[in-house]
């Protein structure tokens, strides 16, 4: 990579780590959106892994309710890992050139429903089979675009967790992500030693921003900084979509 390329890197690193610090998630997502626009989702996705795979290991571990997760989602979370392998050529086979348009189009629904605040209840008799269809359909999109959000955040809304729990069932919910995302990219050939350099700046830029946001966190209004941030969202994705669009068709 140049060196304009690893410092471009290191920004959004540094912004999605502070995303995260602030709001509690958004690392892949942001880090995701923003490195597409300068290189292909799978390279992108690459970089993206370990510190993903590392902050979501952290954030898992960190509550009392891991056993209890396990035993409530884990409809949810095999059918995760399943699609992730069902579609994992999407990234790298011959509709990989369409992960740019589909990952714009994933980022603008994401923040188009977040700032929509749709509320609808699951009820626990219906979450294991509702899980399981959620998590398919989520493992398939999120092996196109690297990112877990759509369908699976509303869903996690709908099933009424308390606050701590859910931090914890989405760290659990995004390692198994992250984990079965990195074993795709193993077998395609992706993760290698080109990957390595990239990959420790985008870590050490991450906690480095995490920290920052966490830091900062009393001092900033949430809900306003969640709804610049979904705003920022819709405008990065449009672009996206409508870049990668116009390189396809009429470049």
């Amino acid at each position: 990579m140049s060196i304009s390329l690893l410092i471009f890197t290191a920004a959004a690193f540094l912004l999605a780590g502070f995303v995260k610090g602030v709001l509690g998630l958004g690392l892949p997502t942001v880090s995701m959106g923003l490195l597409a626009v300068a290189m292909p989702p799978v390279h992108a996705l690459a970089i993206v892994i370990v510190p993903a795979i590392l902050t979501n290991i952290w954030q898992t571990f960190v509550g009392p309710y891991l056993r209890d997760i396990v035993v409530r989602l884990w409809p949810l979370m095999l059918g995760l890992a399943v699609g992730i392998r069902l579609n994992a050529g999407m990234m790298t086979g011959p509709y990989a050139r369409y992960g740019s348009i589909l990952l714009g189009i994933l980022l603008v629904i994401y923040a188009v429903v977040s700032l929509r605040k749709f509320v609808f209840t699951i009820s626990r008799r219906d979450e294991k089979w509702t899980g399981a269809i959620v998590g398919l359909i989520t493992g398939v999109i999120s092996a196109a675009t690297g990112v877990q959000v759509v369908p699976s955040m509303p869903y996690f809304q709908a099933i009424g967790m308390e606050k701590d729990e859910l931090v914890q069932a989405l760290g659990v919910f995004f390692t198994v992500a992250t984990l079965a995302l990195a074993f795709n990219l193993s077998v395609a050939g992706v993760l290698d030693q080109s990957t390595a350099l990239p990959g420790v700046i985008a870590l050490a830029c991450s906690f480095s921003g995490m920290a920052i946001g966490q830091a900062v966190r009393t001092r900033l209004e949430p809900d306003v900084f969640r709804r610049w941030f979904l705003i920022s969202m819709i405008l990065l994705g449009i672009y996206l979509a409508g870049a990668a669009s116009y390189e396809i068709y009429f470049a």
